[in-house]
């Protein structure tokens, strides 16, 4: 197998090197892919959710890929959704840890209800387009309990996400009339997900697979995640 990782919003591909290092240790490949503007000094202008799709088809495709497993953290599963629907015979199965699972038409803002006003507010007074998170908001949703300096550490790498990321949606029927192996993936401590996990893992299908730690359970808890993907 072959996994490729995609990254949540405001991360690059850094932040599955944890998990992907025990996966290549295990006797599989990995790749951890940064989508479109999310690498310090790329252009945000213009970048809509199809272009994070497009990224991953290409990449799969440039690099001949096969036996392909797609696994993406939080926001990351819109578009390993979206390229699951292209990757064809070149696609072994899906991986969501922690991620949101899109119903047809819905966009991850529209998913955040009271909160979609403000992220369509900031991204368009946003001279670039996009949509930022402060560190009190990281510190307390996303990676709460840890100790300040590996918070620190870790929204120093962050980027501003690409507005079009979060605004728009996918049109595709769900994953699982594909007929390919789906794995949901939660971390059991996880506050920021936009529904409750066993609700997004049933959109697929499946009962979560609990792993130890909060939404950065990739840094956190990378041994056991990396087998909870494995394992299933």
């Amino acid at each position: 197998m072959h996994y490729v990782f995609i990254p949540g919003a405001w991360h690059g591909g850094w932040s599955w090197h944890p998990v992907g290092h025990r996966i290549r240790e295990a006797g599989h490949g990995a790749t951890a892919l940064t989508m479109p503007g999310l690498s310090l000094g790329d252009d945000t202008a213009g970048l809509r959710l199809s272009d994070a799709v497009d990224h991953i088809v290409a990449e799969v495709e440039r690099r001949d890929l096969r036996e392909v497993v797609l696994v993406g953290h939080s926001w990351g599963g819109i578009p390993i959704t979206g390229a699951a629907h292209r990757l064809g015979d070149r696609l072994a199965g899906l991986a969501y840890f922690s991620a949101f699972i899109p119903r047809p038409g819905e966009s991850m803002a529209a998913a955040m209800g009271p909160m979609e006003g403000f992220i369509t507010d900031t991204v368009a007074a946003s001279p670039d387009g996009t949509i930022g998170l402060d560190f009190v908001t990281f510190q307390q949703s996303l990676m709460p309990g840890q100790p300040e300096p590996l918070q620190r550490l870790v929204f120093d790498q962050l980027m501003p996400q690409p507005g079009g990321y979060m605004l728009d949606a996918l049109d595709l029927p769900g994953v699982h009339t594909l007929g390919l192996p789906i794995t949901y993936v939660l971390a059991e401590d996880d506050t920021a997900l936009a529904a409750p996990g066993t609700e997004l893992a049933a959109r697929v299908g499946v009962q979560p697979v609990l792993v130890p730690g909060g939404h950065e359970a990739l840094l956190t808890s990378p041994e056991s995640l990396a087998k909870a993907i494995l394992s299933t």
